[in-house]
């Protein structure tokens, strides 16, 4: 089968459209034939093994043991192994392959019953490509992690990207008072999300503005002490994405900034889990979240796409088409 594969760790170019061997469908596994996928923060730090933790990840300290990134898919089951019982050849599902070995840069990817759902009927295969990584962690730190509740004041920072997007719609679905920050490019996209303020980072400061019950910082560029000031006592700073030196500051120091400032602070990693999948899917056929989508790849452009994502000049998700 043909896949966007690396052999080293690097830039963009590192990455080939090669030929690999199909995964081998295991008795607790699922064949997906991809008919999209779509690029992530996490591609890239796969891909150039920066943090060490990724390198980690990849199963290689020097080179990459796992030769095909990508963790978003979409697409229709192929085969299943005989211990599977939740779906069957043909059905459309989409899913997230980050706790089950990657691969979804490519025309087939194998994964577990809990990295996949049904996918929502009323999206295309590029659009429910866009959602599940992006659509997980903001639901999961706004619900989970933020204990968000109808009526607060929620503040989203980096309101354009991928997670920021979701976590607008999220939390108005929930009730919540949302203000959004974005550069002024990108701001009518994010206010036709549902915001109710959106704020220009460039034209005005966030963090002198007003308080707010739970911020979910997914642009993490600016010390966490920053936010403590527009943050109610008893509110939360939930941080999903951003400079790496910001996300140790919170791993190393959140607990310790909780106890004296009255706040918490936390850093947030999301889990793939089917029952999330599902949940997301019933969001977007009610109408309450529809993936942004920014730009359309082949294949073979994986690389432009995942460039155009370190230079932050995406709004939403690039969808790649399988």
């Amino acid at each position: 089968m043909k896949a966007i594969a690396q052999t080293e760790y690097g830039p963009p170019d590192v990455l080939r459209l090669t030929e690999v061997d199909r995964p081998v469908v295991r008795d607790d596994t699922v064949l997906v034939r991809v008919r999209a996928t779509s690029v992530n923060a996490g591609d890239w730090h796969l891909m150039r093994g920066r943090p060490l933790i990724a390198r980690l990840m990849m199963g290689g300290l020097l080179k990459p043991k796992i030769k095909v990134i990508g963790f978003d898919v979409a697409g229709t089951v192929e085969a299943v192994g005989k211990n599977v019982a939740g779906f069957q050849a043909g059905d459309a599902v989409f899913g997230d392959l980050s706790e089950c070995g990657f691969g979804a840069f490519a025309e087939y990817a194998a994964a577990t019953e809990a990295a996949l759902s049904l996918k929502p009927a009323n999206l295309t295969f590029e659009e429910a490509a866009a959602v599940p990584g992006a659509a997980l962690t903001a639901l999961q730190a706004l619900r989970d992690t933020g204990n968000v509740q109808p009526g607060q004041q929620v503040l989203i920072n980096g309101a354009a990207g991928g997670v920021g997007s979701f976590a607008v719609q999220i939390a108005k679905a929930s009730g919540a008072n949302v203000t959004a920050v974005c550069s002024r490019s990108k701001m009518e996209r994010i206010r036709s999300l549902g915001a109710d303020c959106v704020i220009d980072y460039d034209q005005v400061d966030f963090a002198q503005k007003e308080a707010y019950d739970l911020i979910v910082d997914g642009a993490a560029y600016r010390p966490v002490f920053d936010y403590l000031p527009v943050l109610k006592s008893g509110g939360t700073y939930v941080l999903v994405g951003g400079a790496i030196a910001r996300l140790f500051q919170v791993m190393i120091l959140g607990s310790l900034i909780s106890k004296i400032s009255g706040r918490t602070v936390k850093s947030f990693m999301a889990k793939p889990h089917s029952t999330d999948l599902a949940t997301l899917r019933e969001l977007i056929e009610a109408g309450k979240i529809v993936p942004l989508i920014d730009s359309l790849y082949d294949l073979a452009d994986v690389p432009a796409a995942i460039h155009r994502l370190e230079q932050r000049q995406v709004v939403g998700k690039s969808v790649i088409r399988v």
